[in-house]
């Protein structure tokens, strides 16, 4: 007999009934997506008919292993066996034929042309357009950009048009913008390439604004009357001696330039005129407190020339602010108009398409009216059923690819005369991915769009939902349930509902707040600025998780293990922080101190890493015999292993070159020099890859390295060696041209983290979607303190403007901002869903910092926990522990592998 839970994920995996999912986390959506493919498979469906669409790269391995990994236990399963895992799978009235059928479906799959179809929505796009290149418009060769050669041709082009192409404008554009580098904008600039290619005149732009023919110099003179440069010396002369304040503003305007007054002087004045930029009233005028009492009791006359001035300075302030956004967007628009053509050209030359060109190629290719219905006519020959898993994170270009594939289906029509159907799973409240181009709101849009299709085609959409959790306890889950209470609710998308499906204990801990603390200045000069001390609060706390952790596992704390318990152990600990700040990396620092194995941050800066400077130093050697320098780092690393008194005692009597040296004193250090001449000899000859894998496969290398720096340096090797390939396919190969490449930018490695061991994990709440742990600790719930700069906004009308956020802004920005701040505040909900659900049994909440805002999670735990009967503790913690937990086994010794 199958239980609620089974029986809805059964209902579910129906393949003859096109079905809408809402899945809560840790409810067996992915078990629900293998059931409904095996279920088609079983139904007589052609595996090439079955298109599977995931979001990650991983997700996609992972489904197509379970589905592979029950294909195959079903070939080798007995009559009663194989009956009763069919029966699970919803079959009911099993024949014979069906068992035959079953034990078939693996050599099935396995002999499909192409295999099953189980692929990211980019990577169905890419096969889309190597199918159909010439009516895309694409090289049947093309290949995808990665990131890291997208990043590099874009900073190419902009360097190109600042030293020739377009000079005028890259200097507007320099003079415009404050950010760090030009590298970020260029991104955001080709990422929103569909509305930026028609470059708009200042008229055009002043218009976005409602501004009409009111220009700069309208705008001073309606401001500035005349006659200011006369009398404002004198006021400065008052101020300066007044009080502190006074002074300040003696000295801002002291520094304008009223012989060629601009928008840039109006700001001055309003700085020193206005009120109201730390507060939510709205910018007016200081009549009456400006300047302070003694020094307005001195100005005499001149008040009554100040007070107008001021009125004037605060109603122009809007227009201000619109021209000056109209002129950063015209310079943007400018920028745009000439680097995105070149980009494209660029691109296309090199038969490359970046993943924002797989998507939009596919979306063209399929509603271009001159080849869309031949391609669709293809196509509909081929799916004849498609599965959308995390459907939350979608896109609105990539549901407007799918919903292009399923129109025959929801047309009622077709190339041929079989059923048809569509399965959509995801979850509102664990939309995260924004900053990727997610649109939560277009889950429920496109629900009603395929339902109202169906229902036309005489047909239904099945709206389920999935309750039941078989990931953590019912503790972990009414904790989630009554932290989001019915206003934050409306974040998530909804009622917040879960149901236990298994009867285990639970635990909840939320650990008082570690008040924020400022390192003290250094008393050495030569200390890095950024040096955190021991009392700095990140680090405290990450002492503080670093010593439960240890105290856990020395001490045997149970947990639970299906139907027994057994002592905690180092695999069984995730820790989430928001963002890589200086707590992520005190706790990785803290957990290393105190001998725990932990598997270190869960993405890496690749020049970073020691074993790839190890190796860099190396190529640099190789490259230039006569770097000393490098030489000397390659001696001392674990490639060689010296000492410093085996350098010292070659490289401090030489007369010449380190490298002639060494080979003087051959007879001491044979396999030293036998190693580096090989190398020497062969870098002339070989590949970047090949010299690398030469002294990491033949020389030892990376055995070495290893039993040095520890397993984690085997991820940055191993990115070191895909570089290298990287490098390859885009240039011609050489020494000296890869070493370049590789110092040209910093190259981030993702590395997988679910396949830890038995090692601590620490990594982002955004990268730990899909993940789950016995222990999960939440060490960042302070506030974000996320410092505002300037932004570029998208405006309804889908025209970008840059916006600085220190000024008040005009109301059409004031939407967009408004509009910016609450998506960002519901998706911080979301993220704080996703990491609380990502618990088993036990949940840590910790924090170090500042809690000045009402949305910090440390307070909205502490209300679910007060809410959910939590104790409170002599320390001003609260803890809360239900269900039978049983006493820790001290010197117990603790299984090394995961469970």
């Amino acid at each position: 007999m199958r239980d609620d839970a089974s029986e809805r994920q059964v209902q579910a995996a129906n393949p003859r009934a096109s079905t809408w999912l809402s899945a809560n986390a840790g409810s067996g959506k992915t078990r629900v997506l293998t059931d409904r493919v095996a279920r088609l498979l079983l139904d007589g469906v052609e595996p090439q008919r079955i298109l599977c669409l995931t979001y990650t790269k991983a997700a996609a391995s992972e489904m197509q292993n379970r589905l592979f990994r029950r294909l195959g236990e079903w070939a080798m399963l007995g009559d009663t066996p194989l009956r009763a895992a069919l029966d699970d799978l919803g079959l009911d009235g099993l024949q014979d034929e069906t068992l035959v059928n079953a034990r078939r479906l693996f050599a099935r799959a396995i002999e499909t042309p192409g295999g099953l179809r189980i692929q990211t929505i980019h990577s169905f796009c890419a096969s889309l357009l190597r199918r159909f290149p010439l009516e895309a418009g694409v090289s049947p060769q093309f290949t995808e950009m990665d990131d890291r050669a997208a990043s590099l041709l874009r900073e190419e082009i902009v360097e190109e048009m600042a030293d020739r192409l377009a000079p005028e404008i890259v200097t507007d554009l320099a003079r415009a913008y404050t950010g760090e580098d030009f590298g970020k904008l260029a991104h955001e600039v080709a990422s929103r390439r569909a509305g930026l290619l028609e470059a708009l005149d200042g008229q055009a732009c002043r218009a976005l604004f409602g501004l009409g023919a009111v220009d700069a110099g309208t705008l001073v003179a309606q401001v500035l009357q005349g006659g200011e440069a006369d009398w404002l010396p004198q006021l400065i002369t008052a101020l300066d001696g007044g009080t502190s304040t006074d002074q300040k503003a003696a000295q801002k305007l002291r520094g304008l330039r009223l012989e060629r007054p601009g928008l840039t002087t109006l700001a001055v004045l309003e700085d020193v005129f206005l009120t109201g930029a730390s507060a939510k009233e709205p910018f007016t005028a200081k009549l009456g407190s400006f300047p302070t009492k003694a020094t307005r009791a001195r100005l005499g006359p001149l008040i009554d020339r100040l007070e107008p001035l001021m009125l004037r300075t605060e109603a122009a302030r809007q227009t201000r602010i619109c021209l000056q956004a109209a002129e950063k967007t015209r310079i943007l628009r400018a920028f745009a108009a000439v680097f995105l053509p070149i980009y494209a050209a660029r691109k296309q030359a090199r038969g490359w398409l970046d993943f924002d060109d797989l998507i939009t190629r596919a979306r063209m290719l399929l509603t271009d009216p001159s080849v869309a219905q031949w391609v669709l006519f293809r196509l509909d020959g081929g799916i004849d059923h498609i599965l959308v898993d995390e459907a939350q994170d979608t896109s609105p270009d990539q549901w407007r690819v799918i919903e292009l594939l399923a129109q025959e289906f929801t047309a009622g029509r077709g190339a041929r005369d079989v059923a048809r159907t569509i399965f959509v799973v995801g979850d509102k409240k664990q939309s995260i991915y924004s900053f990727q181009g997610a649109d939560v709101e277009a889950f429920d849009k496109m629900k009603n769009h395929f339902s109202q299709r169906l229902n036309e085609a005489d047909t239904r959409l099945e709206d389920l939902d999935l309750l039941h959790s078989f990931r953590s306890s019912a503790t972990i889950l009414r904790l989630v349930d009554l932290t989001f209470d019915e206003r934050r609710r409306q974040d998530l998308g909804g009622e917040v509902k879960h149901i236990a499906f298994r009867d285990m204990p639970g635990r909840a801990e939320l650990w008082p707040l570690i008040p924020s603390s400022k390192d003290p200045e250094s008393e050495n000069w030569f200390d890095p600025v950024d040096l955190i001390s021991d009392e700095h609060h990140a680090a405290r706390l990450g002492r503080q998780v670093a010593r439960r952790i240890r105290a856990m596992i020395d001490t045997g704390v149970q947990i639970p293990a299906g139907k027994a318990f057994r002592p905690a152990h180092a695999g069984d600990f995730l820790i989430l922080v928001q963002r890589r700040s200086d707590i992520f990396a005190e706790i990785i620092r803290a957990c290393k101190l105190e001998g725990l194995p932990i598997a270190g941050a869960d993405r890496l800066k690749l020049g970073a890493e020691l074993a790839v400077k190890d190796l860099a130093a190396l190529l640099s050697f190789l490259a230039t015999p006569e770097d000393d320098l490098s030489l000397a780092a390659t001696l001392r690393s674990p490639l060689f292993g010296w000492t410093e008194g085996q350098l010292y005692a070659l490289a401090q009597p030489r007369k010449g070159y380190l490298w002639r040296a060494l080979r003087d004193a051959e007879a001491e250090h044979p396999d030293t020099v036998r190693i580096l001449r090989d190398l020497r000899d062969q870098a002339d000859f070989l590949r970047p890859f090949d010299l690398i894998e030469r002294a990491l496969t033949r020389h030892d290398g990376r055995r070495r390295l290893l039993a040095r720096l520890g397993d984690e340096a085997e991820d940055g090797i191993d990115e070191l060696l895909s570089q290298a390939l990287a490098y390859e396919r885009t240039d011609v190969p050489s020494l000296t041209g890869f070493l370049t490449w590789l110092q040209t930018d910093d190259v981030e490695v993702k590395r997988q983290m679910d396949a830890a061991g038995g090692r601590i994990r620490v990594m982002t709440v955004h990268g730990s979607k899909g993940l789950e742990a016995p222990i999960v600790i939440l060490p960042d719930t302070a506030d974000r303190g996320v410092r505002e700069h300037d932004e570029i906004f998208a405006l309804e009308t889908g025209d970008l403007v840059w916006k600085t956020a220190s000024d008040a802004s005009p109301p059409q920005i004031a939407a967009a901002r408004e509009a910016r701040k609450a998506r960002a505040a519901a998706e911080n909900m979301r993220l704080l869903y996703v990491a609380m659900t990502r618990a088993q049994c036990w949940l840590i909440a910790a924090a170090a910092g500042k809690l000045e805002t009402g949305g910090a999670w440390h307070d909205l735990i502490r209300q679910g926990m007060v809410a959910a009967g939590a104790e409170l503790l002599q320390d001003g913690g609260l803890r809360l522990s239900e269900g039978s937990w049983p006493e820790p086994l001290p010197g117990q010794a603790a299984p090394t592998g995961r469970p």
